[in-house]
């Protein structure tokens, strides 16, 4: 039975598919916004190759993090819309059109 409450919740149908990407993207977009404001923020007080490289070092750290979080498999994608939502970066309600369950999953796993 757990078996195919799980390959159930593994299944995507195209319409989810769209439904996912859009959100992703939308998510995506928020975050590296938030990259480029802090990066402005920290340009505009700049007085130092110290902080140059501060600013070096921050953006190296939010590359490395961005990479390895947005990642698109659908295999995963559950747990990347629960972080997701659970750092604001994404509403459930943005995730409308998934199949009840994976709606269910990632608030509950949000919510951890």
């Amino acid at each position: 039975m757990l078996g195919s409450m799980v390959t159930a919740v593994l299944e995507w149908t195209e319409q989810e598919q769209d439904v996912a990407r859009r959100a992703f993207d939308k998510a995506h977009s928020r975050a590296v916004l938030g990259i480029i404001r802090a990066a402005q923020a920290h340009a505009s007080r700049m007085d130092s190759v110290e902080e140059c490289w501060k600013l070096h070092d921050f953006l190296s750290i939010q590359r490395h993090e961005i990479e390895g979080r947005f990642d698109f498999r659908l295999a995963g994608l559950l747990f990347v819309f629960a972080s997701l939502v659970k750092d604001g970066l994404l509403q459930v309600d943005e995730l409308d059109g998934l199949d009840r369950d994976k709606l269910s999953k990632i608030a509950a796993m949000s919510r951890m």
